[in-house]
């Protein structure tokens, strides 16, 4: 009798799990950034930031690789540390008009899992009016309970290569870089 309600519990287990619904986690602002870099004339390595990141996470714990990914940020959130600098990527040698592509979006098409936490992540950048497919080098770094919001978080952090000319950024390459390191890390809350 004790065999048959072990096994009857483990089947139970197995079967929940099997069972168990993606969920949805949003972005948390305050703790996700984009920060990237370009090699500057040979002399440097410029580095700025993107901020005000807002999207949803929906995560298969069973199955990564049936998770999926969606995130938008302003462009107008841009810092370089330099004024001048960030004034210049805004206006129309770069990112032009800002009226006219204001945000940048990330939709996943699709996840290779490469690890226990590790995984490739592909999806549709939409950057100055021009979506290419890209893929997003992605590390889950915790799974876990908040210590302050006590409650489910995620934290990941993600780096691709991008290339400037490919959005209609590609000024002054290939004298400045026209290769950008990108460098992502975000956190994710629970939807409520």
């Amino acid at each position: 009798m004790l065999k048959t309600t072990a096994l009857t519990a483990a089947l139970t287990l197995v079967a929940g799990a099997a069972l168990a619904e993606p969920v949805a986690y949003d972005l948390d602002t305050s703790h996700s950034q984009i920060v990237f870099n370009y090699d500057h004339l040979g002399f440097s390595t410029t580095y700025g930031m993107f901020g005000d990141i807002t999207g949803v996470i929906t995560f298969d714990a069973e199955d990564p690789a049936a998770s999926s990914v969606e995130a938008t940020f302003p462009v107008a959130s841009l810092m370089t540390g330099f004024a001048g600098r960030d004034e210049h990527f805004l206006s129309g040698d770069f990112f032009g008009s800002e009226a006219a592509a204001p945000e940048v979006t990330f939709v996943s098409t699709g996840i290779e899992v490469t690890g226990d936490t590790t995984a490739l992540i592909t999806g549709d950048l939409t950057l100055n009016g021009v979506t290419q497919s890209v893929v997003l080098d992605t590390t889950l770094n915790q799974q876990g309970t908040h210590p302050m919001e006590n409650k489910p978080w995620l934290g990941f952090n993600a780096t691709t290569t991008l290339l400037r000319s490919d959005y209609g950024l590609g000024m002054f390459a290939p004298a400045v870089s026209d290769e950008v390191e990108v460098i992502i890390s975000v956190e994710a809350m629970p939807q409520e």
